[in-house]
């Protein structure tokens, strides 16, 4: 969908998202966190679910490109993203992943994912504050629609 200096150029605004993210106080609405997540993911050719961690104040520990799939789909383990978040101390988390089709409406199987992942993570006291699906020039947010 990109050409290599698109992706040059989207891989760059990622790294100065990045270090933006760093310094802002609190991811405090689902656009900002929409913004973070579409440039970090929206070039990718893959589907790729990742995960940012969150401090107690909303503000970003770490992002992480937890997995990366194929064309349509993304393997999502709760073991693995609990791990994850204890690892970082996160008190809270945001799912993101991009779908390659470029059509963002989420699917019942993202769905699905994201309620075992909440109540897995509710287990740790780690709350769950959305689910950015990434498209083509669209975005969904789980928490805009209610879903969380």
């Amino acid at each position: 969908m990109f050409t290599e200096s698109e992706k040059t150029i989207l891989a760059e605004a990622a790294a100065i998202i990045k270090t933006k993210m760093r310094t802002t106080p609190a991811l405090t609405s689902p656009d900002l966190a929409i913004e973070l997540c579409t440039n970090r993911l929206v070039h990718k050719e893959q589907e790729v679910f990742a995960i940012l961690l969150l401090d107690n104040q909303h503000r970003l520990i770490e992002f992480v490109e937890h997995s990366i799939g194929t064309i349509s789909s993304a393997s999502v383990y709760p073991r693995e993203v609990v791990k994850l978040a204890l690892h970082y101390n996160a008190a809270a988390v945001m799912f993101a992943h991009n779908h390659p089709s470029g059509i963002a409406e989420p699917s019942q199987s993202d769905r699905r994912i994201t309620a075992r992942l909440s109540d897995a993570l509710a287990l740790i006291d780690v709350r769950v504050l959305d689910h950015i699906v990434i498209g083509c020039g669209e975005n969904v947010a789980f928490s805009k629609r209610g879903w969380i």
